[in-house]
């Protein structure tokens, strides 16, 4: 019984943390497009609480149950799939860290053009980053999920 919770609250909390991931990247991007300021301050407003009501919470408990389950199924800590795996979730958050902190810029920068005012180049800069981030991270959470799936390189240990 315990495994099978624990399994339900992983892949809970993956489906969380990918479906938010890509909810506000694709509001985020209409925002931009729509280069309607007041709907850029709302919408970067609602994507940064998403990021702490719902991703930094399935971030935490992601690495808790994951653990967890690798306990419970006695999988080896030095395989290549945990290597592979462990090495693309600290990618995703060394893309996630500087995007969240990108996202307060734009909304600063928002809140501080008037509605009928062209955004700064800062702006145009930070979203550029913020996109070139968001890239890596996604396609490196789709491979984490096709090595959870396909247990590739499970059964070879690194030392």
């Amino acid at each position: 019984m315990e495994y099978n919770v624990v399994k339900y609250i992983h892949i809970i909390t993956a489906t969380v943390l990918f479906g938010t991931g890509m909810g506000t990247a694709f509001f985020m991007l209409m925002a931009y497009i729509s280069k309607d300021v007041a709907t850029l301050k709302q919408t970067t407003h609602h994507v940064i609480l998403a990021d702490w009501f719902f991703t930094t919470p399935a971030v935490i408990i992601q690495s808790i149950t994951g653990i967890w389950l690798m306990n419970i199924l006695h999988y080896p800590f030095n395989s290549v799939w945990f290597a592979g795996i462990i090495g693309l979730y600290v990618l995703v958050g060394l893309c996630w860290i500087p995007v969240v902190v990108i996202q307060y810029k734009l909304r600063t920068i928002a809140l501080n053009v008037k509605n009928n005012d062209a955004l700064p180049l800062q702006y145009h800069a930070l979203m550029r980053w913020w996109i070139s981030l968001g890239i890596p991270a996604f396609v490196s959470i789709l491979i984490i999920y096709w090595l959870m799936i396909a247990k590739t390189g499970l059964g070879i240990t690194l030392i």
